[in-house]
């Protein structure tokens, strides 16, 4: 019920999705005033959410950024968080998001022996589609690339972050696993994702963030006043994450 529910939660706070009701409320509104108040509202909306600047700036605020990693720290496991493709069925692949790069910054750290094994944490996130496990598919993917087979470990049951870690505990209890390991996840999710595995009992990890959204600070004069479709994509996103760490604060999952 709950997977149900955050699909539903996260097509209302869209803020797209906001400007356009507003928009229709407004067709419908007999009252003159009343029709203007609301499409300035939707239009400052929009602009809002879709400034660079703007956004920018509160996705900087919100991402944990940590030192980069030291050629001498080396940790037998790297967890590596899921959300990173959608399966294309018909070519039999996975075709990759953004948030693959916490997959792409890893796999060197793999490959120079600065760690050892991956644990893939990530199940099925589509609700038409439980089928397809987002780990299986990607340890598949990585063993056509030429990885080794004893260097991947997946867990591909959960559906969120906190099943993440709580399946990732039961799994790393499993394997024995004290020592630190390296926590990979995007700079913007490693608030909520770090706070469910430290609540499911993972505390001996070592923060690794990938596929920053916030650069360097720049004042030109596009990025400063010109809506950008980026932009807009970027609000929505940080606004999901921001909401989805508040409930789970509320309902004690991190």
């Amino acid at each position: 019920m709950f997977f149900i529910f955050s699909k539903i939660l996260a097509f209302l706070i869209t803020p797209l999705i906001w400007v356009f009701t507003l928009f229709i409320i407004a067709f419908f509104a007999k009252d003159r005033l009343r029709k203007k108040k609301l499409i300035i509202w939707a239009v400052c909306l929009l602009y809002i959410f879709s400034n660079s600047f703007i956004v920018d700036e509160c996705m900087r605020l919100w991402e944990v950024t940590t030192p980069d990693l030291k050629p001498t720290q080396k940790y037998k496991y790297a967890v590596v968080l899921g959300g990173m493709i959608w399966y294309d069925a018909r070519q039999d692949k996975p075709q990759f998001l953004r948030n693959a790069d916490r997959l792409f910054q890893t796999l060197p750290l793999l490959g120079c022996k600065q760690i050892q094994k991956i644990i893939i944490t990530g199940g099925s996130g589509s609700i038409s589609h439980p089928e397809e496990k987002e780990a299986a598919i990607l340890k598949k993917y990585l063993l056509k690339c030429g990885y080794a087979d004893s260097s991947i470990i997946i867990e591909n049951e959960s559906k969120n972050t906190r099943e993440n870690a709580l399946f990732t505990k039961h799994l790393m209890d499993s394997l024995h696993i004290q020592d630190s390991v390296l926590f990979v996840t995007s700079a913007f999710h490693l608030r909520r994702a770090k706070g469910c595995f430290n609540k499911a009992g993972i505390n001996k990890i070592v923060l690794y963030p990938t596929d920053r959204y916030s650069g360097p600070r720049k004042y030109e004069l596009d990025f400063l006043f010109v809506p950008d479709s980026g932009a807009l994509n970027t609000s929505t996103l940080l606004i999901h994450e921001m909401l989805g760490w508040l409930i789970y604060k509320i309902k004690g999952y991190c």
